[in-house]
């Protein structure tokens, strides 16, 4: 391929096409030695799905979330997925291709770029779980009304691939020079997943801690997902918040990559 097809070295056209090879080489090298290959990436959040769904609807009395439950769930519990996945490679983005890091001219930044783009296809190709679940709530008592609120969907992803930039290039430097970091992380996402608007809705809380779940930036871009079938999930302080929480983010992510960049290349 001449170097015209492509773009100059250092150019935009240039990092996109290759932040595209990496990404499309990731996921081929997931599911090339998979005899289930696809299944794979709905497989996961159908589960979990499923056994929450059991959990709340069939042993305990719930009394959060709305009906249809199981739409309520997945609408958060597939973003999550993506969220999760990403932020835990995020530890070992340069530790893992470390020689092609140090030896390559394109900006460190696409080892981030890569992870974000690669699982946020395995989150799209996830939707398809999300559209079943809707059609089968439609012969339950309580069925899925959709509104105008889908048009929220694509901020909804444009806003959480924004937030994963930026914990990205957060994470993965600092899990270079601290390697306990990688470990810690693993516990702060056990922990978030029960901090975060998954199997309850933000209005669940009680007192001040529906105030302070706005500053989770999870939490704005769950109510995004959801606005299109649950409308009552409306809430411009939260998906304010969520929007300036995700670029705060994303600012204080490439201040740290910046100042970071040199000591990571040294210790790679």
């Amino acid at each position: 391929m001449s170097t015209a097809a492509v773009g100059a070295p250092g150019s935009p056209r240039r990092y996109i096409h290759s932040l595209w090879l990496l990404s499309a080489r990731d996921l081929k090298v997931r599911y090339s030695t998979s005899a289930l290959g696809y299944v794979w990436s709905i497989l996961d959040p159908l589960v979990m799905s499923a056994i929450y769904w059991f959990v709340f609807t069939q042993v305990f009395k719930r009394t959060v979330g709305h009906e249809p439950y199981i739409v309520f769930l997945i609408t958060a519990l597939l973003p999550w997925v993506w969220f999760n996945s990403a932020v835990s490679d995020f530890t070992r983005a340069f530790n893992k291709d470390a020689r092609l890091v140090r030896s390559t001219a394109i900006p460190r930044s696409i080892w981030v770029n890569r992870i974000v783009l690669s699982k946020g296809i395995e989150f799209l190709c996830s939707l398809p779980v999300l559209a079943l679940f809707v059609v089968i709530s439609e012969f339950s008592d309580y069925p899925a009304e959709l509104n105008w609120g889908l048009l929220w969907i694509p901020v909804a992803v444009l806003l959480q691939a924004v937030l994963l930039v930026g914990l990205g290039l957060l994470v993965a430097p600092l899990c270079v020079l601290w390697t306990d970091l990688e470990r810690t992380t693993k516990l702060i996402l056990r922990a978030l997943f029960y901090a975060s608007p998954v199997i309850y809705g933000v209005e669940d809380l009680p007192g001040v801690f529906e105030t302070l779940a706005a500053f989770n930036p999870l939490s704005g871009i769950f109510a995004l997902y959801r606005v299109g079938f649950f409308p009552e999930e409306w809430d411009p302080w939260v998906i304010g918040m969520g929007a300036i929480m995700s670029f705060l983010f994303l600012t204080l992510g490439i201040f740290v990559f910046r100042r970071l960049e040199r000591p990571v290349l040294k210790e790679l």
